[in-house]
Parts: C-alpha cells; sequence; structure tokens
C-alpha cells in the first residue's frame, strides 16, 4: 500500500501562499492556499499518515513564548544545522516569529486530532539531496525533484508547492526509516539521511 504524506511550506501570515503538497507514493499533487481553515481542511482529507511542515513547531529552550526575551536564540535543532554548515535564519528574528506562531499552533490543532507532525527544512533537506533550491532556479528544483522519481503536474507550479513536495518526500523518507533527527527526536527537524550539501543559501 502507497505511503500518503501532506507536506506544507508553510507562510507566516494568512494573506501569503502556504504550499500544500499530497504525496502518495511518489505522486504529487499541490496547490497554493491560504487560511489556516484550508490547509486543514485538506490535511484532514488527504488522511496522511504523517505531515511535514516547514516552519519553527518548538520554541527555544527557557522561553515561554516567541516573544519572551529570556532564554536562548537557538534550538538544539538549529545548531546541528550550523555545524552541519546549513544556513538559516534564526527564529526569533523578524517575520520568523510569526512563522513560529503559527507553525507551533498548527501542530498543537493536528497533533490534538491524532496526526503525526515532524518539522522539515525544505531548503536544507534540498542541500543534503544535492538538488537546487528554488533561489538557484525553479526549473533546476524541478529537474532536482524529478530524478528523485517525483511525478506531478510541473508546468505552472509555485515554488511554494515546490518546497511543499520537498517536505512530503522528507516526510515519505521518515516513514521509511531514510531519513535523520536533528536535535532531540520529539523536537528536531528531520532531514534526508546522507547525500550532498550545498550551504549556499538561508533558510527561507
Amino acid at each position: 500500500m502507497k505511503s500518503i504524506v501532506v507536506g506544507l511550506d508553510l507562510a507566516g501570515v494568512e494573506r501569503r501562499p502556504t504550499g500544500f503538497c499530497r504525496l502518495v507514493g511518489l505522486k504529487a499533487e499541490t496547490c497554493d492556499v491560504y487560511t489556516d481553515q484550508e490547509l486543514l481542511a485538506r490535511t484532514r482529507d488527504s488522511k496522511p499518515e504523517v505531515i511535514g511542515i516547514d516552519a519553527p513547531l518548538s520554541l527555544p529552550p527557557g522561553r515561554r513564548t516567541i516573544e519572551d526575551r529570556a532564554g536562548e536564540h537557538l534550538r538544539t535543532s538549529d545548531k546541528e544545522l550550523l555545524h552541519r554548515g546549513i544556513r538559516f535564519f534564526p527564529i526569533t528574528l523578524g517575520p520568523m516569529r510569526m512563522l513560529t506562531v503559527r507553525g507551533v499552533e498548527i501542530r498543537r490543532i493536528l497533533e490534538s486530532e491524532g496526526y503525526k507532525v515532524i518539522e522539515v527544512y525544505p531548503g536544507g533537506a534540498q542541500d543534503v539531496l544535492g538538488i537546487p533550491r528554488k533561489q538557484q532556479g525553479i526549473d533546476g528544483l524541478k529537474a532536482g525533484l524529478e530524478q528523485l522519481g517525483i511525478v506531478a503536474v510541473w508546468d505552472g507550479l509555485s515554488d511554494h508547492e515546490l518546497d511543499a513536495i520537498t517536505c512530503a518526500y522528507v516526510g515519505k523518507l521518515f516513514l521509511e526509516g531514510r531519513s535523520v533527527p536533528y536535535g532531540p527526536f520529539e523536537d528536531a527537524i528531520f532531514m534526508p539521511a546522507g547525500g550532498k550539501k550545498n550551504t549556499k543559501y538561508p533558510r527561507g
């Protein structure tokens, strides 16, 4: 039986597009969504075994809220990204604060309904897999995903949809035992096991 995974390239606010992907085996169905209500409805309708979300889903140690200035700026998972030479934007800076608040809430809702939710980072995963990030050109990213065996209607896909496909692909690797946690398992960023690195671009 083919696995069903949902990938979300989450935007920080509802007025900006969130990339959505339902990955059945290696066949990707994608779209851009906006509101929490819409992305939650599509996710539930997909009946996924795991949901991979590109957004911070936990806070740094010592912080009760994202606005709390006590505690650290980096999580253990973030430090692991740094250690491995994968660049990203710290979650306590600028627009990442809104994304973190939204991501934590979406995770809370979905987990309360019994879904398995993991944090993923498509740019970093693309680095590890040795395929281009969207900043290096959408066509290159499409070609890289095709090389992984992904089947999709590629014409007209947004960069958010392409990152959502990557999120879902990492979720598939998670189900197959071919991912690794960066940081403590329950608050980890899950990444593909092995592969090459391309460290030119930060998280975004």
